[in-house]
């Protein structure tokens, strides 16, 4: 009798949860390394005597590391098995973790903070790998459980500063194993050692591989449809600026609203949380009523929040029908500010799962390729968008600008999938108003 999705054996089930648990525990982990240096590098900066521009550039270059081999690492996953190509990762990974633990320069720190950046590109082994293994209408829920292993991203903020302040600066067993903050490298080392091998035991070792005997440039055909560059654009709006934020608000709370750093960090977190542990919620959703759907409710939400985070603080002027003015004074306080940024983690975290439930979608073949490039670019934004955070808040002198950025590019992807579906329905039928979902393209 052969096993369909709905009806799947013992053994089919097993290794889906193996799969599942162990790709998520890993991307965690890598997430939490990929990241470190968010918190480690204040007592590098103290250390090494750095300036702010040296300590951003640690962490700059780690991202973009953790960028640029997306669409390979994904395609590497399809063609020869997620279990191995992940596991080989990780292994690579603590290398340069160690190395980091033993830096005694800046340019050995900067080239080891670049090495361990190759953390950031087990997201798309992940995507590929559970795609694989998961049926499509359970495709968006896996999807998401896997990608809220960003969650990683406030690892190293709840753990790293009570145990660089629990370990010794001289270590233990004579230094062999450092201490003060380069425990927090050094431990991550040994974690990702234990983690290969833990994923190398403990999946199916008959893995799927979707991309087996295919070739190479067979399998990058589909990043010629436009279709996939879209989707590249949404997943820069709800990840790359996710990343960015993650990087920014705490600097953006000690900067305007004055607060210490540890509450600065506590705070960003709330901002964290949804946008990481919303993924599954969103898959869900996608899976239940349509990832276009979801993407609508995602910008919506995304564009009323960003656009009211980007008014400049002053007075509003009402013109009333008596002609009489009246002038009403527009603070921002510290919990409006919260709330509204927590409204924005919310909807990146829905939506997050909503693109990548679109790609098994359109490209059941291709899904670590087509994911590939869908999150390097959108990590790639990541890298960008804290610069031009940086660059207009300098040209207007207003930290809200952070948020126009933020808004015009929501607005951006939001307008073309909209134009998209328009164009979808133009040229097929009114019948098909409330069944887009999963109808043909055209190549869009």
């Amino acid at each position: 009798m052969v096993q369909t999705s709905a009806t799947p054996s013992a053994f089919e089930r097993k290794a889906r949860l193996e799969v599942l648990t162990l790709s998520t525990l890993g991307f965690t982990l890598m997430f939490a390394v990929w990241l470190m240096f968010g918190v480690l590098g204040i007592p590098i900066r103290k250390e090494f005597g750095l300036t702010d521009v040296q300590l951003s550039w640690l962490s700059a270059v780690a991202i973009l590391n953790g960028s640029l081999w997306r669409l390979l690492a994904g395609i590497l996953a399809d063609r020869y098995g997620g279990r191995g190509v992940f596991t080989v990762m990780l292994l690579f990974t603590a290398i340069p973790a160690y190395l980091v633990s033993q830096a005694t320069s800046y340019p050995a720190l900067l080239l080891y903070a670049f090495l361990v950046g190759f953390a950031g590109n087990a997201f798309s082994v992940g995507i590929a790998w559970n795609a694989a293994w998961f049926p499509r209408e359970q495709q968006g829920f896996a999807l998401g459980v896997f990608g809220a292993g960003n969650v990683g991203a406030s690892v190293t903020k709840f753990i790293g500063p009570a145990l660089i302040a629990s370990v010794p600066a001289a270590g233990y067993l004579g230094g062999l194993m450092p201490g003060g903050w380069r425990f927090v490298p050094f431990l991550y080392a040994v974690l990702l050692v234990l983690m290969a091998l833990a994923m190398w035991l403990f999946t199916p070792r008959a893995d799927r591989k979707p991309g087996q005997g295919r070739p190479f440039l067979e399998m990058l055909r589909p990043l010629r449809n436009i279709r996939v560059w879209r989707f590249s654009l949404y997943y820069v709006v709800v990840f790359g600026a996710y990343v960015a934020l993650s990087a920014w608000l705490p600097k953006y709370y000690v900067d305007v609203f004055g607060l210490p750093l540890y509450q600065a960090a506590l705070l960003t977190a709330l901002f964290i949380f949804p946008a990481s542990l919303l993924r599954p919620v969103g898959g869900y959703f996608s899976d239940r009523y349509g990832a276009r759907r979801v993407m609508y409710w995602t910008f919506g939400l995304m564009l009323l929040a960003s656009g009211v985070l980007m008014m400049p603080e002053g007075h509003i002027v009402l013109e009333l029908a008596s002609g009489n003015r009246e002038v009403l004074p527009w603070h921002m306080s510290l919990w409006l500010f919260t709330a509204l940024v927590f409204l924005i983690g919310t909807g990146m975290g829905v939506g997050k799962a909503a693109v990548y439930k679109h790609i098994p979608e359109y490209f059941p073949k291709d899904v670590g390729a087509v994911g590939g490039l869908v999150g390097m670019l959108g990590a790639l934004g990541g890298f960008f968008l804290p610069p031009l955070f940086a660059y207009a808040q300098s040209w207007t002198g207003l930290p809200q600008t952070t948020f126009l950025v933020l808004f015009l590019l929501t607005l951006v992807a939001a307008i073309w999938m909209h134009l998209t579906v328009l164009s979808l329905l133009n040229r097929a039928a009114p019948h098909l108003e409330h069944s887009f979902e999963h109808s043909p393209e055209g190549g869009r």
